[in-house]
C-alpha cells in the first residue's frame, strides 16, 4: 500500500471516531466523507469492467457497501438541540464502518503479502477477468457505503427536523378544569 492509500485508508476510518462525540450535523458532515471517497474514485477507478463475472463481483461489493451503509446510518444518533442537529454514531454504527473499511484495508494488505495467489485462483475459477475488477468492487463498495449512509443520516435528519418543528407547533393544550360551582 502507497502511502497516499494509508492516509486515505486511516482518513476514512477516523471520519466515524470523530462521530463518536457528538457534533453539529451540518454540511461539513456531508462534505468531507464525500470528499474522500471522489478523490478515492478519482484516484483509482479508472473504468468498470464488465468481461466475465466481474459485475457479479461489482454487484456484490456494492450491495453489501449499500447494506452496511444504511445500518450505519440508522444506527446514528440524530437529536435536535435548539436550532441545531447533533449526530453521534452509536456503538453499532462505528463498527459497521470499521468492518466495512477494514474489510478493504485488510484485503488489501493480504494480496500484497501472500494472498494474491489466492486472488488470482478464485479470480480464474469464477471468471473475473483481472485486478481492475477487484479495485472497482472495493472502490465502488466504499462509494456505496458512504453515500448510502450520508443519504440515511440526511432523510432521517429531515424527520427529526420536521418532528422537532411539529412539536414547536402545537400549542399547548390547557390541563381540563374541573368546575366546582354546579
Amino acid at each position: 500500500m502507497t502511502t497516499t492509500e494509508w492516509i486515505t485508508d486511516i482518513a476514512l476510518l477516523l471520519i466515524v471516531f470523530r462521530q463518536l462525540r457528538e457534533g453539529r450535523l451540518d454540511l461539513r458532515s456531508f462534505l468531507i466523507p464525500l470528499g474522500i471517497v471522489a478523490f478515492v474514485a478519482h484516484s483509482y477507478l479508472d473504468t468498470v469492467p464488465t468481461g466475465g463475472n466481474d459485475l457479479v463481483l461489482i454487484g456484490t461489493l456494492v450491495a453489501v457497501g449499500a447494506a452496511l451503509g444504511v445500518a450505519g446510518g440508522i444506527f446514528t444518533r440524530i437529536r435536535t438541540s435548539g436550532e441545531h442537529l447533533l449526530i453521534k454514531a452509536g456503538a453499532v454504527s462505528a463498527t459497521l464502518w470499521v468492518l466495512g473499511m477494514g474489510a478493504r484495508m485488510g484485503f488489501q494488505l493480504w494480496v500484497e503479502h501472500g494472498g494474491a495467489d489466492d486472488v488470482a485462483r478464485f479470480s480464474v475459477t469464477h471468471h473475473i477477468t483481472g485486478d481492475q475488477a477487484w479495485v472497482a468492487a472495493f472502490v465502488l463498495m466504499a462509494l456505496t457505503e458512504v453515500v448510502t449512509r450520508l443519504a440515511t443520516i440526511f432523510v432521517r435528519s429531515r424527520g427529526v427536523r420536521g418532528r422537532a418543528a411539529q412539536a414547536a407547533d402545537v400549542p399547548a393544550t390547557p390541563a381540563p378544569v374541573l368546575d366546582h360551582t354546579r
